[in-house]
């Protein structure tokens, strides 16, 4: 960058997301961060949303024209982000925004076994982080009171699940607490002191927060809790315009729930041809139904052992990798981990930390290995690490120092998930599935992508109920009725989000297909590839015009 204002602009617009969320900091590498934990009160909504404008307003008054190439691009980043988080801020969904699937209470395991610890002062620091966690739940459970003030409250399937969770947590004594289970003490760090303190902010901080956020929600929400057949946003004030911000947020795009809901038809209709097509091979039939049945219940193709699970990604992985220098031109340094975990989303990824100390980590949720089914494990194994996730993520935070932060590490939704999604197919281009039963895998994580499109805007723009969303999925993909349910319970609880996926994957895909038109034989996919993830995180518009740009 040379603008010298835009680059202390860009440089304040990421220490303000860092003090607004430490948690990202401190996976960073960023041990000043250790001893912190994000807010939830109105006040700091109210903060973050001006601190927002503030930024956003001083950076459009950079002009322009005076800018080059790398300083025009991250003034575009910057604006994106500014404009589409200060709206969904604006939309205060933390007013009824109980998250049974993926909130602080189910994820606390995951996120303990990630926090980096290289010294004693860190150490010490985590006894603080501990205890800034209990008062956000004490923070969550008064947000929660303001939504009930303005008639806006959460699922009481969510209410419910996330009572019991925190139940659990509450009956489980404080040393054995996953938020401190999995720390691991530095040397030269008394251990037996640290983890007695460590348990002491459990027992006098995180326990209480627990405890009064879990008796909000069940004596005050509950009774006045969404059933199942209001779960959207639309049956709350204001939630029409929460999810069109939520929509413009995740997909960074100015498409609307109608047309997002048709791209979803339009596309389970064309994958409802492609099982046709491949059926007769590996289920021997074509009937539609029939092969969905088979995938679903066929006890053969289903796994019955965690380990399975982490063995088969790793190496579904490491094929991916051999064949990695005929399709990019840029590869990361850092190495890409395998790790079984027993909760939390089905499978996710965490980048590596940037002094070294961690490399990328894809997550499984092996606590029920038979909800995977055997032909769907490389694709998303492809989609998390490599060469999805861990590609894009990895060689984004390897980008020199020069590119600021927000461009290597705070990533739209959009973007990395149209990334992921576009690598499944890809690495069918590349050969790396090992059976035409994992290209049915395939198709199967595209149906379910697919019918994100349909069910999340199904249940916050149409009204659907959950029972509608649910058996939506069971007719068009072959997922399990064990599988589905959580899936639609979490397009419930994150609005928007789930969008993301398949309309990234349409732009990038769309984006190729044009390049491929305009170049004809001198189309190098490599250079597609750099074009795509050599900018770092762009919004969509931002990146269709670089990659045109780039391969012009």
């Amino acid at each position: 960058m040379t603008d010298p204002q835009l680059t202390s602009l860009a440089a304040e617009y990421w220490e303000a997301h860092l003090r607004r969320s430490p948690t990202t900091g401190h996976l960073l590498g960023r041990t000043e961060f250790a001893g912190r934990f994000e807010r939830a009160s109105r006040e700091a909504e109210d903060s973050r949303i001006a601190e927002l404008r503030d930024l956003g307003s001083r950076i459009e008054r950079v002009d322009e024209s005076g800018l080059d190439h790398q300083d025009r691009l991250t003034r575009e980043v910057l604006l994106s982000d500014a404009r589409r988080t200060v709206d969904l801020t604006e939309a205060r969904l933390a007013e009824f925004g109980v998250d049974s699937v993926s909130g602080l209470q189910a994820m606390l395991g995951v996120y303990a076994g990630m926090w980096g610890i290289p010294d004693a002062d860190v150490a010490a620091a985590m006894v603080d982080k501990v205890a800034a966690m209990g008062r956000y739940f004490t923070e969550l459970a008064e947000r929660q009171r303001e939504g009930l003030r303005a008639g806006r409250v959460a699922p009481a399937f969510a209410v419910r699940d996330t009572v019991a969770q925190i139940d659990e947590l509450l009956a489980t004594p404080a040393a054995d607490n996953p938020a401190i289970a999995r720390l691991a003490a530095p040397e030269g760090v008394d251990e037996a002191a640290w983890r007695a303190d460590l348990a002491g902010a459990v027992a006098d901080h995180l326990l209480p927060g627990l405890g009064a956020y879990a008796s909000v929600l069940r004596d005050e929400v509950l009774p006045a809790a969404r059933p199942d057949d209001r779960v959207g946003l639309g049956s709350v004030p204001g939630g029409d315009e929460a999810y069109r911000a939520a929509l413009r947020y995740y997909t960074t795009t100015d498409l609307d729930a109608e047309q997002i809901h048709r791209l979803g038809l339009d596309t389970v209709a064309a994958l409802a041809d492609e099982y046709r097509a491949l059926g007769p091979e590996v289920v021997g039939t074509d009937d539609l139904a029939e092969i969905f049945r088979r995938l679903r219940e066929d006890p053969a193709l289903h796994h019955t052992e965690a380990e399975a699970l982490v063995r088969e990604s790793e190496a579904a992985m490491a094929r991916a990798w051999a064949a990695m220098p005929e399709w990019f031109e840029t590869l990361p340094e850092a190495p890409c981990a395998v790790v079984g975990v027993p909760s939390g989303p089905k499978g996710f990824y965490f980048p590596p930390a940037p002094d070294g100390s961690r490399g990328g980590t894809f997550f499984l949720n092996t606590s029920d290995p038979s909800s995977w089914g055997t032909f769907e494990l490389e694709a998303v194994a492809f989609h998390e690490g490599i060469p999805g996730h861990h590609l894009q993520l990895t060689i984004a935070s390897e980008l020199p120092p020069e590119v600021p932060n927000v461009r290597r590490h705070l990533t739209p939704s959009a973007y990395a998930e149209g990334w992921g999604l576009y690598t499944e197919r890809l690495a069918d281009e590349m050969g790396l599935y090992s059976s035409p039963l994992a290209r049915m895998g395939m198709l199967a994580t595209d149906s379910m992508r697919a019918c994100r499109l349909v069910v999340d805007t199904g249940l916050h723009a149409l009204g659907w109920s959950r029972d509608r969303a649910v058996q939506y999925v069971l007719d068009n993909s072959p997922l399990a009725a064990g599988v589905v349910r959580p899936e639609v319970d979490r397009y419930a609880l994150s609005p928007g989000q789930a969008t993301s996926y398949m309309v990234g994957r349409v732009e990038i895909v769309r984006m190729r297909r044009e390049a491929e038109e305009r170049l004809g034989e001198a189309f190098d996919v490599r250079r597609f590839h750099t074009a795509v993830l050599g900018q770092g995180a762009l919004p969509l518009d931002v990146l269709d015009r670089e990659v045109a740009a780039a391969l012009s």
